[in-house]
């Protein structure tokens, strides 16, 4: 191992360790989850990292790869809400449509070339960001009906349909998934440079086209990950018995 390497490994050790140790402190339950997740990612990102090399230029390849990202932020959706055989197909519904608008405005309008390059680093991204959002969504949703039960049956008596006893819960449902997005895009250059913008200028871009580069991919991330909460909540919404807990 480069010595680089290995003061990266270091670093990520003791960044691991730190987190685990502020769980320990609270008492906070599944102390090893983020470990897990960053052993999990990095060694995601070494076999994608060398996965790519080849098939960056190749559209085939590309589409791929961008089928298997989207099947794993389905499938990652569908656990944290209770995974069912139905609910997997409304998550993909709801998930292809938000990208797929999302990615369709980007290239359509040309507010990016469409290259192999750009579709597998937006997608990504976009993909990543629905898949937050409609995650944050869902269980929000879940939480709410589930501790507010009372109010939807009382609403119920009053002869209200199963989707009006949980409207109000639904739209507070989207826009509670949506403050991190929201927040990240009106912070950006201000609170954080985002990874897509550090990326564009190391990748020889220069910070002007960086940044037009870095609104494009946020604005299509609020896109993707609205329509997509939207869709999904709408779809899970009308529910007939007090939903477990999560």
């Amino acid at each position: 191992m480069d010595p680089l390497s290995a003061r990266a490994l270091i670093g990520v050790v003791t960044l691991t360790a730190l987190t685990t140790g502020a769980l320990a402190l609270v008492r906070a339950p599944r102390l090893a989850a983020p470990a897990w997740a960053v052993l999990r990612g990095g060694l995601q990102l070494a076999a994608i990292s060398a996965i790519l090399r080849g098939v960056i230029s190749d559209p085939a390849w590309v589409a791929v790869a961008i089928g298997v990202m989207f099947t794993v932020a389905t499938v990652t959706v569908t656990r944290r809400l209770g995974f069912t055989p139905a609910l997997l197909a409304t998550v993909a519904s709801a998930v292809a449509a938000g990208v797929g608008a999302a990615l369709a405005i980007v290239f359509g309008t040309g507010a990016l070339d469409m290259s192999t390059r750009n579709a597998l680093a937006v997608g990504g991204i976009v993909i990543g960001g629905a898949m937050t959002t409609a995650t944050l969504a869902g269980r929000r949703l879940v939480a709410t009906v589930r501790d507010r039960w009372d109010e939807v049956e009382a609403w119920l008596a009053l002869g209200a349909t199963h989707r009006q006893s949980t409207a109000a819960m639904a739209r507070d449902a989207v826009a509670e998934a949506l403050v991190p997005a929201t927040d990240q895009t009106r912070t950006t250059g201000l609170v954080t440079l985002p990874g897509a913008f550090v990326g564009a200028i190391f990748g020889g871009l220069s910070p002007l086209d960086a940044g037009r580069f870095q609104i494009v991919v946020l604005a299509a991330i609020l896109a993707a990950g609205t329509l997509t909460a939207a869709l999904l909540v709408r779809a899970v919404a009308p529910v007939s018995h007090r939903p477990g807990a999560l």
